[in-house]
């Protein structure tokens, strides 16, 4: 998910206040102990919107997901391949024969930014805080693998010290949990698992409030590779090199400025003048253009994830699922992908990618305008007649807006139904879609970890996540029984079961699977692509002996 705002006055702004802080942040500085000068590492990266927040138990974005990366640290963290994982504030762990119960040895040096010491205890007291009722966070079913965790997050269990979370000491931290999960070690990367640094929290406001000043810079404390510098909303985020994190992992850069460009075609034209390493995206009109003309900054990158429309279904006539498959029924998502796209990008005919083992048992139909029509005369509405005016909800972008142009186009001519669009910045966007305020809500997800698990646990009723309003007690009981099957292939069996069912049920329209699609700098070093696109930015590195980059007009 991603947000846009495009302003002339806004762009002209934006690019007036990076390209100097790009051209300050790189001057050389003085090397006391040879004499000589260096420059600075500070590695210059466009990442869509303004976040929401910088709280991980708040957030669900990538654009956020990127940032908090780099300012916390949890169990583990990224291995430098790619894939895996690599030891994080834990430095060892063991499971029990019956992988029911996690040991993690913390290492006794880690540290917060201000100096305490980081222990089993502060994450006891972080898995607490996101399971904590109150603070209503999206993400907190992500735990609920633990024992008594989701029933602590319900509020069906006060005592936490009743759930499968433990701390023998400040060093070891337990997890019990109430099934094997095949997963475990790669959802330990995400956020929601993340500690923060309670004290600092109480001392700006209640620990489940969200909104808590303690994300701003002058109040951060983390424990990830960079410390928190300046934010300057709808500008930039600028993190630097922490002098706490680890020794012997300690980050090549100096520092990171995460730019919040609401426009790609400004984006590309400030890394065109050498003020980005990289791009957040790349406006489709310009892929040709660097496939012939400059393929080495190109990139286009598997991505574990799909876009799809979410439908209201608490929503007349929403609510009818002739309508919702009639509406997807209309789309012709091989012109989406082919001509607005034009990146490679894979229509989608089922809603989970075809990846991590799995391969779906159902698929839509292609586009069917006689079965369209003839279901939406069935549920009342022929020839789309009687049927009220319905509004396309998208965040800002202008590739979210030209798709949505296509698709209103298309229930216009093949159905005869009227659409409207409307457009909302990031912040306003998920208040809108979680207060289920909208018709049809333009949606992405982005796998958490490399499970079709991670895409299917959104459908749940009532989870964190759906913001459909469907709920499905089949769905809800078969989901269930997933980490239970005897093997990897019956618990892929599951879930072609419940992807079939969302095919059946449509609470959501899928249309492409990404790719990630943006443009790298080749001063950038160990910047590996991966199927997640995430990466430990404690191992990045740039290159600052080489040449300024050759455009082509």
């Amino acid at each position: 998910m991603r947000a846009f705002a495009p302003t002339l006055l806004r762009l002209l702004a934006v690019g007036l206040l990076i390209l100097p802080v790009a051209c300050r942040r790189a001057a050389p500085s003085s090397d006391a102990a040879s004499g000589s000068s260096t420059p600075r590492k500070i590695l210059q990266l466009g990442n869509g919107t303004e976040p929401q927040d910088l709280d991980p138990h708040v957030v669900t974005g990538v654009t956020e997901h990127n940032i908090i990366t780099a300012l916390l640290e949890g169990l583990v963290t990224h291995h430098p391949s790619g894939t895996g994982v690599a030891p994080g504030v834990a430095t060892r762990w063991e499971t029990s024969p019956d992988r029911l119960t996690w040991t993690f040895h913390l290492r006794p040096d880690a540290r917060w930014s201000n100096g305490d010491p980081v222990t089993a205890h502060d994450f006891l007291r972080s898995f607490q805080r996101i399971l904590t009722p109150s603070l209503a966070a999206d993400y907190a079913y992500k735990l609920h693998h633990i024992v008594g965790a989701e029933a602590f997050n319900k509020g069906d269990l006060t005592d936490f010290a009743q759930t499968g979370f433990s701390a023998p000491d400040d060093h070891t931290l337990v997890l019990r949990l109430r099934q094997p999960v095949p997963y475990l070690l790669d959802a330990l990367k995400h956020y929601s698992w993340f500690p923060v640094h309670l004290p600092t929290i109480e001392r700006h406001g209640r620990a489940d409030q969200k909104g808590n000043r303690w994300t701003r810079p002058e109040n951060f404390v983390g424990n990830g590779p960079f410390i928190l510098r300046e934010w300057l909303p709808n500008q930039r985020i600028t993190v630097e090199r922490s002098p706490t994190y680890r020794g012997e992992t300690t980050a090549l850069l100096d520092g990171v400025v995460f730019h919040a460009i609401d426009n790609l075609d400004a984006e590309e034209r400030l890394f065109r003048a050498g003020g980005l390493h990289a791009t957040y995206a790349l406006p489709p009109h310009r892929v040709e253009t660097y496939r012939r003309d400059q393929p080495e900054v190109l990139r286009i990158d598997p991505y574990y994830g799909v876009y799809f429309y979410r439908l209201n279904t608490t929503r007349p006539p929403l609510d009818d699922v002739r309508v919702r498959r009639a509406l997807s029924l209309a789309i012709d998502r091989e012109a989406i992908a082919q001509r607005i796209l034009r990146a490679g990008q894979e229509p989608a005919y089922h809603y989970t990618p075809a990846l991590a083992g799995f391969t779906p048992e159902t698929k839509l139909a292609a586009p069917d305008l006689p079965e369209a029509r003839r279901l939406l005369a069935e549920a009342g509405f022929p020839e789309g007649r009687g049927l009220r005016r319905l509004e396309i909800h998208y965040n800002t972008l202008d590739t979210h807006k030209s798709v949505a142009e296509a698709i209103q186009q298309m229930w216009k001519t093949g159905l005869g139904i009227d659409v409207v669009l409307r457009n909302e910045e990031w912040k306003v966007y998920l208040d809108t879609v979680n207060r289920l305020a909208y018709d049809i809500s333009r949606a992405g997800w982005i796998a958490d970890y490399p499970d079709p698990h991670g895409f299917l646990d959104l459908w749940l009723s009532g989870g964190g996540n759906n913001r459909t309003g469907y709920a499905n007690p089949d769905y809800d009981r078969l989901f269930a029984t997933a980490l239970d099957a005897p093997d990897e292939p019956a618990r892929m069996a599951v879930y072609r079961q419940l992807d079939a069912m969302l095919t059946r049920d449509q609470p959501v329209i899928p249309l492409y699977f990404y790719k990630r699609v943006y443009l790298l700098s080749p001063k950038v070093l160990h910047w590996v692509p991966n199927i997640l696109d995430t990466r430990g930015w404690q191992y990045i590195d740039l290159n600052t002996a080489s040449g300024e980059m050759k455009f082509q007009d």
